[in-house]
C-alpha cells in the first residue's frame, strides 16, 4: 500500500478494527488462566510490559507538546494509540491477577510514582529542544516510534513462544495485532517524512544512533529493562529474530541503511554475538 500524505496513513489506520473492545476483553477465558502453569521467571517480564504500556499516557503528553504531536492527523492517531496501549497494560495486569500475582488497586498510580524526577526533567529539556527544531524533527519522532513498536511486538512474540500459556497467547496475539497497526502508522509517516530531505535523514540517523535505548529504559529502572531483555532474547535465536524483524526492517527506511544500533544494544545486554547466515 502506497501513501501520498499523512492524511492517507491516518485514514488507513482508522479503518483498522481494535481487538480489545469491551466484548473482546470479555471473550478472553479468564477462568482458564490458572489451568496452565506460568514460569515464575516471566512474572517480572510481564510486570515490565504492563508498566511500559501504562506509561504510554506520559509519552503521549510529552509528544503533544511538540510540533509533531500538533499535526492534526498524528495527534488523532496518538489519542487512539495512547488509549489502546493503556488497555494493554490493564489486560496484562488482569492476567497477572488471574494467575495469582496480586498487584493491588493502586498499581497504576504506583507505576507513575516510580518514574524518576531526573527522567521528567530530562524529558522536558529534550521536548524544548525538539520544539526549536520544529517539524524537521517529525521524521525522527516517527522513525523512533516505528523502531520501538517493532521491538515491543517482537518482545511479545518471544514471550508467547517461551511461556507456552494458551490464555496468555491469546492476549499477546491480540496485543501484537494492535501493535502492528501502530507500527504501520509510524513506519509509513516516517518514510514520507524522511523522503522529504537529506537533512531529515541525517537528523534521524544521528538521534537514533546516539540516543536509542530499549523500550521503557529511563522511565523504568535499568535493572528491570536488562532482566526483561536477557529473559526474552538471551536464549537461542532471540537476537537473530530481533535483528531480522527490527534492525533489518529499520534499515530499509530512507537514510537509515546499515544502522545497527538496536541489535548492538540488545547484544551488549545479553552478552551475545549475532549469528548471521
Amino acid at each position: 500500500m502506497t501513501f501520498e500524505a499523512i492524511k492517507d496513513v491516518y485514514e488507513w489506520y482508522e479503518r483498522q478494527q481494535p481487538v480489545f473492545t469491551k466484548e473482546g476483553i470479555e471473550s478472553i477465558p479468564w477462568n482458564d488462566v490458572r489451568k496452565y502453569s506460568l514460569d515464575e521467571r516471566f512474572i517480572p517480564v510481564l510486570l515490565y510490559m504492563r508498566d511500559v504500556e501504562t506509561l504510554t499516557d506520559m509519552y503521549h503528553r510529552e509528544l503533544l507538546r511538540t510540533p509533531t504531536g500538533k499535526d492534526p492527523y498524528i495527534g488523532r492517531f496518538m489519542e487512539r494509540w495512547g488509549h489502546e496501549e493503556v488497555i494493554h497494560g490493564e489486560i496484562l495486569n488482569r492476567f497477572l491477577n488471574e494467575a495469582g500475582v496480586e498487584t493491588g488497586d493502586k498499581w497504576q498510580s504506583q507505576v507513575h510514582a516510580a518514574v524518576s524526577g531526573f527522567y521528567n526533567v530530562n524529558t522536558y529539556l529534550l521536548t524544548t529542544l525538539t520544539n526549536l527544531l520544529g517539524r524537521k524533527f517529525t521524521a525522527t519522532h516517527m522513525a523512533f516510534g516505528a523502531i520501538h513498536e517493532m521491538s515491543t511486538a517482537q518482545a511479545y512474540r518471544r514471550m508467547d513462544e517461551l511461556a507456552g500459556h494458551p490464555v496468555l497467547s491469546m492476549i499477546l496475539n491480540g496485543i501484537i495485532r494492535e501493535e502492528s497497526f501502530h507500527t504501520h502508522f509510524y513506519w509509513s509517516v516516517a518514510k514520507l517524512e524522511l523522503r522529504k530531505s537529506e537533512a531529515a535523514q541525517q537528523l534521524a540517523r544521528f538521534v537514533i544512533k546516539t540516543f536509542y535505548r530499549p523500550v521503557g529504559q529511563g522511565s523504568i529502572h535499568k535493572d528491570r529493562t536488562e532482566y526483561t531483555i536477557k529473559t526474552l532474547f538471551g536464549g537461542e535465536g532471540g537476537l537473530e529474530q530481533l535483528h531480522k524483524t527490527v534492525t533489518q526492517r529499520a534499515q530499509t527506511l530512507p537514510g537509515l541503511e546499515a544502522l545497527n544500533k538496536v541489535t548492538e544494544t540488545i547484544a551488549s545486554i545479553t552478552g551475545q554475538r549475532l549469528q548471521e547466515g
